[in-house]
């Protein structure tokens, strides 16, 4: 048997590090925690919880602590998706270190998120419509001050586009042991 095979390294099992997803929109009390809420779920669906880890922030202070918008709530737990437990916080400089993508809903939380990014993480910040299956929409709206109409539009976004993004999160993901 090799020398290797003895060492207490190779006794130990290795922790793999979790896949970390950050989605990002104003004020993380609509759009990001609706996508928050839906990928976990997704996550949770796939048997993946263990290998991936969801967050949501928003690029502005205004909502800070407070829980996701109770419309977005409201359409969300029709479909099956709980976000009552989450509270809105604002994007930090150590996400981007922090987290494997930061998907951002629309060119302004782009732009901003752009700008508090370090240099050398740039290429983690992607807009969340990129990993859309059928919907060819650039961005996800903000519902905040129209009706239910828009609230449900977002979620035909969220669940399409995280339906993308768990195909490419898996890829990234190593190969499970058979």
């Amino acid at each position: 048997m090799p020398d290797s095979a003895l060492s207490p390294a190779s006794s130990t099992p290795e922790v793999p590090k979790r896949f970390r997803v950050l989605f990002v929109c104003m004020g993380n009390i609509c759009r990001s925690p609706t996508a928050h809420g839906v990928f976990e779920h997704l996550v949770a669906q796939a048997g993946l919880t263990r290998q991936v880890e969801v967050d949501s922030a928003g690029t502005h202070s205004y909502h800070v602590g407070a829980p996701p918008d109770g419309r977005s709530q409201e359409h969300a737990l029709k479909r099956g998706h709980d976000l009552s437990k989450q509270r809105a916080r604002q994007l930090v400089r150590s996400d981007f270190t922090e987290f494997d993508l930061v998907l951002t809903m629309d060119h302004d939380n782009q732009a901003r998120a752009l700008a508090l990014c370090p240099p050398d993480q740039v290429h983690k910040v992607r807009r969340f419509a990129e990993f859309f299956q059928q919907y060819t929409s650039p961005v996800v709206p903000d519902p905040y001050k129209g009706g239910s109409h828009g609230f449900e539009h977002v979620l035909d976004l969220v669940e399409d586009g995280c339906e993308g993004l768990l195909q490419h999160v898996r890829q990234q993901l190593p190969a499970q042991g058979s």
